[in-house]
């Protein structure tokens, strides 16, 4: 399975939870975990989903989740799971 980590930050509007969560439907990009908080109106999510069946190559995915970002007010980012380990590890 490869996991992918996708983090959404930004001002609270409707849609944002589900423009997202459309995209990955419409490329077979599969929620695993997903967590959303907002804090005075600042909304924060993170979602770990699995590429493995993507229709998308990654370097794509997260270039159009990023313009995706843009056109809803809100900042996208995905990395790889591994890299995500790494980089938070003690």
């Amino acid at each position: 399975m490869k996991k992918t980590i996708i983090t959404v930050v930004g001002k609270d509007t409707v849609g944002i939870i589900a423009k997202v969560c459309t995209y990955l439907a419409d490329h077979k990009i599969n929620i695993l975990d997903i967590s959303q908080t907002i804090v005075q109106d600042f909304f924060n999510m993170m979602m770990v989903v699995d590429t493995n069946d993507a229709t998308v190559a990654f370097g794509e995915l997260c270039d159009e989740l990023e313009a995706l970002g843009e056109e809803i007010g809100v900042i996208i980012k995905c990395q790889r799971e591994d890299i995500f380990d790494k980089m938070h590890r003690i």
